[in-house]
């Protein structure tokens, strides 16, 4: 598994400044780290999604609301919900750095971040093989928090995953995510060709979100 440096500039801004030989070994060094201190772990189930009163997940009492998913879902029958992370030393470590060396721990989150975005493709390329086997193509992920899903809807994924005991991943009263390096996501199946759909679109953050901005730049 890898760390895409590339990316890990993104996060952290990145307009071609000059980057002097320190910076490079500690934006190296904190690569390794990352990578060494994460236990990356995943969990997803697929449900059917019954469509007659709302987009219900079958044998759940989660219902799907918010017009931005139902229309990523409209052309799917069934729906795999996941959760992954990176455990949380990855928090502990980030915690630990912010108070003696801050721009290691920025680093370090952004190394993070771009870890655990590596892993969830990893993740949908695998659910992309089951899907294939059915004859089906895959939507892309669409997370808590992209256009109006609601963010609130954590605790609902977390809980018919059982994502606690399973990976050891739960969310706060404001329904973020502990540990902070965590993802849910919705991935649909559907029969219909794949669009080749750039998911930030679906984000209400889009036309103010810095790191599309530089992802054009460069």
């Amino acid at each position: 598994m890898s760390i895409d440096k590339k990316e890990v500039l993104r996060y952290l801004s990145y307009k071609n400044q000059y980057i002097d030989e320190k910076l490079n070994n500690l934006i190296d060094e904190c690569i390794v780290e990352i990578k060494s201190i994460s236990k990356p772990k995943y969990v997803y189930d697929i449900f059917n999604i019954n469509k007659d009163n709302g987009y219900i997940l079958e044998n759940t009492n989660f219902t799907l609301e918010g017009e931005n998913i139902k229309e990523h879902l409209k052309d799917s029958t069934k729906c795999v919900v996941m959760v992954a992370t990176l455990g949380s030393m990855v928090d502990y470590k980030i915690r630990y750095y912010e108070k003696i060396n801050l721009t290691k721990a920025l680093i370090l989150d952004a190394c993070a971040t771009t870890y655990i975005e590596y892993i969830c493709d990893r993740i949908e390329e695998e659910i992309k093989e089951i899907a294939r086997n059915e004859g089906k193509n895959i939507t892309f992920r669409y997370s808590p928090g992209y256009g109006d899903f609601s963010i609130e809807v954590q605790n609902n994924i977390l809980n018919i995953l059982d994502g606690n005991k399973r990976v050891g991943v739960t969310a706060t009263e404001s329904s973020i995510l502990i540990p902070r390096k965590s993802v849910t996501a919705l991935i649909g199946f559907q029969i219909k060709e794949k669009k080749n759909i750039n998911k930030c679109l679906s984000c209400n953050k889009y036309e103010s979100c810095s790191f599309r901005h530089m992802k054009e730049i460069n």
